[in-house]
């Protein structure tokens, strides 16, 4: 049988998803639960690796058994004690025994959350920037990506992928409207998938623009380049969420 968890976390406390030598990851927690839960080794396969730091509003992950589970509010009870406080995992869902959480996943979307003004409420998941950056400039620079193929200049150095093409759906910047009245702004970015650093890379580079330290132009000649370090640094990981996952058999 093989089962699909969906969950959350704080990325804060852990060294990213994938497990990892001598740091604590989420998956290791998480596979950790599981053995506990269900008495046997439960490896788990997740939708994606976020780095260190980053957190995930929506994260899934499948694993299998050789039985079917009982009951699953009880499971999600045990899992949820066994985690900790910085990883909720949400609900369990029976898919085909060939379902894949990585590569089944159609769609996956990242936030990327910036304030205008100092708070100690929203700190740990945010950047703070104390001058307002041109909104306009940075989503005429941003509507580039959506004809980009080769991300290699967002991509981090010397990683194990083994293509660096990606299909670009939404790049927007829009206000960010919280519950604590701090005035800031949201990036939201839709891809089919994801290389590690792209998205931090892809914000440093627009904020450069924001602050009217490129163009439009100089933008297109950044992606155009295919070099890192052509483009601008990498964001602090706290403000990022893996915000969805979108699945052809999950609503």
């Amino acid at each position: 049988m093989r089962y699909f968890l969906k969950l959350s976390y704080d990325g804060a406390p852990f060294h990213g998803w994938q497990s990892q030598p001598n740091a604590v990851s989420v998956q290791q927690t998480l596979e950790e639960a599981l053995t506990t839960v269900l008495r046997r080794p439960t490896p788990v396969t997740g939708a994606g690796r976020t780095d260190t730091g980053v957190n995930a509003r929506v994260m899934y992950a499948h694993f299998d058994t050789p039985e079917p589970l009982g009951d699953s509010r009880r499971l999600l009870l045990s899992l949820n004690r066994l985690c900790g406080r910085s990883i909720a995992v949400d609900s369990l869902t029976e898919v085909a025994a060939d379902a894949h959480a990585r590569f089944d996943a159609t769609l996956r979307t990242y936030k990327y959350f910036v304030s205008y003004e100092k708070s100690p409420f929203l700190d740990s998941f945010s950047w703070f920037c104390p001058a307002p950056l041109d909104l306009e400039n940075m989503n005429e620079a941003a509507a580039l990506l959506l004809d980009t193929e080769d991300f290699t200049s967002f991509a981090k150095l010397h990683s194990d992928s083994k293509t660096n093409i990606c299909r670009v759906t939404e790049a927007r910047w829009e206000e960010w409207k919280n519950d604590f009245g701090t005035p800031g702004i949201v990036f939201t970015i839709s891809a089919d998938r994801f290389l590690r650093n792209m998205v931090r890379a892809v914000v440093g580079t627009l904020v450069d623009v924001g602050r009217g330290k490129l163009d439009r132009e100089s933008f297109r000649r950044i992606i155009e380049r295919q070099d890192r370090c052509a483009a601008g640094q990498s964001m602090p990981a706290k403000a990022l969420f893996l915000w969805d996952v979108k699945y052809p058999y999950i609503k």
